[in-house]
């Protein structure tokens, strides 16, 4: 790498030097004042102006105590590409398709957050396939994404997640019979994981003091059309219930992986379901 970022460019003002998986590095050890001087950090002191180095640093965090991380942090540019969190992810729905003249439904950006995660890369491509079936300046709708993506706006984890909340027996079932007709699409650890993150919102929104809607929407990190949802299921769940379902959802956790069960991940889905709603 040091060899690559001195050589001058040829036929050109600047040459690129990207490094990958930079993360994997051997940095050297910080000059501290020992007889020794890192040759690497003595470039990163002082770099050629005409390169142009990039090192992709994956998975982890530099060490921003390194005198390596604070010498590239004066002489160039350190751009931190965080995650967004998943309340943040259905703007970031509503703001690609409107640089792209499109609009969207809450409901439907909440969807595809619900379904996608914070994979934004997934989240673009299946956008971009969705709005080569949908009219420029046109509203995407939930069944534009049930027709496109696959996500069916009526049988869902978004939906079963309403059910649970209203106590709907009925409609919960159909959903995990649903789910367990086509588990390719609706694998049991991701409804899991959703059901997990929801009733950790749950048991928080029964501690938030201020319910009212701006203020838990701000709390759980949720839109606030979504607040009746967690509204009803404070109703419908006491504290020790909620408590004892997050409980149910670390043991079917581990069943699902084939500790203690030999069950498939249909029949424990509906024994799941059971529990939290008895």
């Amino acid at each position: 790498v040091l060899n690559a970022a001195k050589r001058y460019p040829m036929m050109a003002d600047y040459q690129i030097v990207l490094v990958k998986e930079a993360q994997d590095m051997k940095w050297g050890s910080d000059d501290d004042g020992k007889k020794h001087i890192n040759p690497f950090l003595a470039y990163l002191e002082n770099p050629l102006k005409s390169t142009v180095l990039v090192f992709c640093y994956k998975y982890g965090k530099f060490d921003k105590r390194k005198k390596a991380y604070k010498a590239i942090e004066k002489n160039g540019l350190i751009f931190e590409s965080s995650p967004l969190y998943d309340n943040k992810i259905p703007a970031f729905v509503e703001g690609f398709v409107g640089a792209k003249n499109y609009k969207i439904q809450q409901q439907a950006s909440a969807l595809l957050a619900e379904y996608l995660g914070n994979d934004l890369s997934k989240i673009a491509n299946e956008l971009e396939k969705l709005m080569l079936n949908v009219s420029a300046g046109q509203e995407i709708t939930t069944q534009h994404i049930q027709d496109n993506i696959g996500i069916s706006k009526e049988y869902n984890v978004f939906e079963l997640q309403t059910a649970l909340s209203r106590r709907d027996v009925l409609k919960a079932n159909r959903i995990i019979n649903y789910f367990e007709a086509n588990q390719k699409a609706n694998p049991f650890v991701l409804v899991l994981g959703n059901l997990n993150t929801y009733f950790t919102k749950v048991l928080k929104y029964q501690y938030v003091k201020d319910k009212s809607p701006a203020n838990v929407a701000k709390e759980l990190g949720i839109s606030t059309y979504r607040v009746n949802d967690f509204e009803q299921a404070g109703k419908s769940f006491n504290f020790g219930k909620t408590m004892q379902i997050i409980s149910y959802l670390r043991e079917y956790d581990v069943k699902s992986k084939g500790v203690a069960s030999t069950a498939g991940h249909g029949e424990l889905m509906k024994e799941l379901i059971y529990k939290i709603m008895h």
